[in-house]
């Protein structure tokens, strides 16, 4: 998976180095590049933004370094090309799988009040949000698509880490527990340390039930409908 990201700021990009997705980069599995829209502009000021036609707050992303951006990151169109704004599709777990089936995605990040639309018109796929609200810019939504697409390219987390997690199965995951076994007065339920898998797996189930009923209700309307 090759995973392109247009931004004004690459330096906020610093956390993918880290941790689970720093590993898998280093090890192949994942390809993340940075590209600064900056250094696309012909403005000898290295201007990127102008005010809105017809007025209004805050400014807008020129077309020109945007466009010229996009063209050399690239040029054949091979990317499936994705604009992080709130007017999008709602990013979903379920959605992982669709991203999964391209080779390569480009996540271009707006900034201040947008870029012009003609930018969408002419190089843009889908939009794609992380929520109903407004962020400062593309780059945090951005990250968070990238991670958790990233989580799902082979050889980057086990699998089994993959089946037994939130949203996997429709529900929230269940509660986890370690050592040691009692802390603060409080202990590990008795069947996590039974040895009986069967119990534990039903007790998992159940506990995973519970927890869905009470803090996203929901997703178990969203499944039944489904």
């Amino acid at each position: 998976m090759k995973i392109d990201i247009l931004t004004l700021f690459p330096e906020m990009f610093a956390a993918l180095n880290e941790s689970i997705l720093g590993r898998a980069v280093k090890g192949g599995k994942i390809e993340i590049n940075l590209h600064d829209i900056r250094e696309y502009t012909l403005n000898k000021h290295k201007k990127v933004d102008d005010y809105p036609f017809g007025g209004g707050a805050g400014m807008v992303l020129t077309p020109q370094p945007v466009a010229d951006c996009i063209k050399s990151v690239d040029p054949y169109h091979e990317a499936r090309r994705i604009y992080m704004s709130p007017k999008g599709r709602t990013f979903r777990q379920n959605m992982v799988t669709e991203y999964l089936a391209y080779d390569r995605l480009l996540l271009l990040c707006g900034h201040y009040e947008g870029i012009d639309q003609r930018i969408i018109d002419l190089f843009i796929d889908e939009e794609l949000s992380i929520g109903d609200y407004v962020l400062t810019g593309g780059e945090l939504p951005a990250m968070v698509v990238t991670d958790c697409i990233s989580r799902y390219v082979e050889g980057v987390i086990s699998s089994d880490s993959l089946s037994q997690e939130s949203f996997s199965d429709g529900m929230l995951e269940y509660p986890h527990y370690t050592r040691p076994q009692e802390f603060m007065g409080l202990k590990v339920p008795e069947v996590l340390v039974s040895g009986n898998h069967a119990e534990v797996d039903k007790w998992r189930r159940e506990r995973s039930m519970e927890i869905t009923k009470k803090l996203r209700p929901d997703l178990l309307e969203n499944g039944e409908e489904k």
